[in-house]
């Protein structure tokens, strides 16, 4: 792949810059050893524990050690279901669990840090230790992940000197150890020699695959060091290719270098390879990401592996004495809108990624474990484990709860009101969303232009991702809404041929451009969202813009007051609107309008509470709500995921309330229909799975 162009700061500027901010020593001289006995944090309780690396092979308290681990990401299951799957993940055989840190989760906006809920890494640390698993930690702070920027916060993109990700560019630094300052601190009681279960952290992620900027991979590995202290393992992953880990190691003995690979691939000429950017004695062989599925995005068939070549491949790494990985072991859900993205060639072959992370992993996205491939692959786990795994508990139950009726409850354009200067931004040109402080969600862009009887024609060179455009005539028919025209999308970027309007004053245009998740893997992460160029009427730019911003809760966020939501959540017979005269219709208007939409289920008893399935067959696209919580992005005619999952600990006994913000069509009838089991049949049959 190409490379985009990479600040290059000398390594004397960065000993400078961490001297002052990490308080490190020359970092191309004196990193400490993986296998260093001295302890930078002194003051902790010392405990007679020890995880290290001797021998080409992991030793633990003295004893050799075989990681036989998994992926499971907290943020990706409800906090109530961590020990159901770290239970079913011992069940399957593993003795080590491995898990990123999202930077934005933890901190949404600049300085508002948060860990708790589904961001309280130190609880799940904790239970993995009461467990008895110790932890692999992927700290970042690039993730990657098929998270949303690779677990990077998009307000990165609104600093008034936008900082130059992945690389030695002075401002990204300085914010990596702000974050990092916060985070770190938090984990050094819980590194496996001060009695915690954490016994390696990750730096960066597969760096190779993306940049070479070796002075940028030695401030990550000093600011570590300053803050966790000398004895912890520091490790980098990258594929199994020469170039790669060129780029993305660290050589000596400062950094365990790991590997991944294919499942097809032979491992063994691989860990060979690993040795070379090893120290001697120092290269265990680990597959820091053995791929039990893939990933999925919209419009492609569901990606499925077959069970018994991933059991085989398994063997292949076990049979040797080898340690490995499994990605994942649990892949669970992309709840809110923080499912990320992937490009092909170029910025616009663009491809998100579903709600649904079941990423076909042998712990199924609502923690099934009766399936082939659990089975599998924790007969081949029992061989060559150190003991027998423990026995598997039942699948989590699941149940129907019926219909769900939905009454219409606002359109978008009901959210505001057009004539009045609160709540909206202002500017001659369109703005991004993050520049508005729009970091996920929704925006709503409004202007206006001059009828002409022989219509026009609207061109828009750069928008992310998807824009729904709609006009309106003010003097028309009163009380109408906007009409739909058609929607860009930014893997096509058609022009719209605007109507023939008879309408004797100046008519409102309106785009509702939806973030559907900025782009995590490569060289095109730099991926703002929104309208990024002029518009263009019959090639004539439009001026002066309105920015009206649609909040909507994000996973992990507190509700803070909106004026649809709570409308939603109102006496089914009220509706609000802010509708004015500015907003009326064109003759023969096809509605198409986005809309809120709500209704309710009712549990009589707490024993009937159970996870379930929202099916949106024969709705379009929208985003879904149950008791103000974002269960994620729905688009059934796209495919293939039809529903989303709703674990049981978001509902409660009484009433439950569902809100729908439908983009396209709704159902005729209004209705939805909880279901007991996973859907992915939707969208075109001729779909192909995409590989990166």
């Amino acid at each position: 792949m190409a490379k985009n162009p990479i600040f290059k700061a000398t390594l004397f500027f960065i000993f400078i810059y961490f001297t002052v901010f990490c308080g490190s020593a020359s970092v191309s001289t004196s990193i400490p050893s993986i296998t260093s006995h001295n302890a930078h944090h002194s003051h902790h309780h010392k405990v007679n524990r020890k995880f290290e690396i001797a021998s080409d092979m992991f030793w633990k308290d003295g004893q050799p050690f075989r990681i036989i681990g998994g992926d499971l990401h907290y943020f990706r299951v409800h906090p109530e279901y961590w020990e159901d799957r770290l239970l079913k993940a011992k069940a399957l055989g593993l003795n080590t669990i491995q898990t990123y840190v999202p930077w934005n989760l933890h901190e949404p906006i600049p300085g508002n840090l948060v860990f708790e809920g589904f961001a309280d890494i130190e609880s799940f640390l904790k239970l993995c230790h009461k467990l008895d698993l110790v932890v692999m930690l992927r700290a970042g702070p690039y993730i990657c992940a098929e998270w949303d920027l690779g677990g990077f916060p998009a307000w990165l993109f609104s600093m008034n000197q936008s900082p130059r990700l992945r690389s030695s560019d002075p401002t990204y630094l300085q914010a990596v150890e702000r974050w990092w300052s916060n985070l770190l601190p938090k984990l050094v009681p819980l590194l496996y020699h001060n009695g915690g279960p954490i016994i390696m952290v990750q730096i960066e992620n597969e760096f190779g695959s993306y940049g070479d900027d070796q002075a940028y991979l030695h401030s990550l590995v000093s600011c570590a060091r300053h803050h966790l202290g000398n004895e912890v393992i520091l490790y980098t992953t990258d594929g199994g290719a020469r170039e790669n880990l060129e780029k993305g190691t660290i050589r000596g003995d400062a950094v365990f270098s790991a590997v991944d690979f294919t499942t097809g691939d032979d491992p063994w000429p691989i860990f060979k390879l690993q040795k070379e950017f090893n120290a001697p004695g120092k290269s265990p062989p680990l597959s820091a990401e053995f791929y039990t599925g893939w990933l999925t995005h919209w419009g492609e068939k569901n990606a499925k592996t077959d069970a018994d070549s991933v059991a085989a491949a398994l063997e292949e790494i076990l049979k040797k004495n080898g340690s490995a990985v499994l990605y994942m072991a649990h892949g669970g859900t992309n709840f809110g809108f923080y499912s990320g993205a992937n490009t092909g060639a170029d910025e616009d072959d663009y491809h998100a990624d579903l709600t649904s992370y079941d990423y076909d992993a042998p712990i199924t996205e609502a923690g099934d474990v009766d399936n082939v491939k659990f089975n599998a692959i924790r007969k081949v786990i029992a061989q060559y484990g150190s003991a027998p795994p423990p026995p598997v508990p039942s699948n989590t139950e699941k149940t129907r709860y019926g219909p769900i009726h939905l009454q219409r409850k606002a359109s978008v354009f009901d959210m505001f009101d057009f004539t009045s200067s609160k709540n909206v931004f202002e500017s001659e040109k369109p703005m991004s969303m993050e520049h508005l402080g729009q970091l996920f969600g929704f925006l709503l862009y409004v202007t206006e232009y001059k009828a002409k009887s022989s219509g026009s024609t609207l061109f828009i060179p750069k928008l992310h991702d998807r824009g729904q455009v709609f006009v309106s005539c003010p003097n028309g028919e009163s009380g109408a809404g906007p009409t739909y025209i058609g929607t860009i999308e930014r893997w096509s970027n058609d022009k719209l041929n605007l109507p023939e309007a008879k309408c004797h004053s100046n008519i409102n245009l309106f785009i509702l451009v939806e973030n559907m998740g900025h782009i995590n893997y490569g060289h095109f992460m730099f991926d703002r969202k929104g309208i990024l160029s002029s518009v263009y009427l019959d090639g004539e730019p439009l001026n002066w813009w309105k920015m009206f911003p649609i909040n909507l809760h994000n996973l992990n966020a507190v509700p803070t007051y909106n004026p649809i939501m709570q409308a939603t959540y109102s006496a089914f017979n009220k509706k609000l609107s802010f509708r004015k005269n500015l907003i009326h219709q064109f003759e023969n208007k096809t509605s198409k309008e986005p809309a809120f939409y709500s209704g309710r289920f009712t549990i009589d008893k707490p024993s009937q509470i159970k996870d379930t399935y929202i099916s949106f067959k024969n709705w379009g696209k929208g985003i879904a709500f149950v008791n103000e919580f974002n269960i994620g992005r729905y688009w059934p005619l796209r495919g293939p995921q039809c529903n989303l999952y709703v674990p049981a600990p978001i509902l409660k006994q009484g009433d439950n309330f569902l809100v729908i913000f439908e983009l396209e069509s709704a159902d005729p009838e209004l209705v939805v229909h909880t279901i007991d089991e996973p859907d992915f049949t939707c969208g075109s049959s001729g779909m192909n799975v995409h590989q990166l």
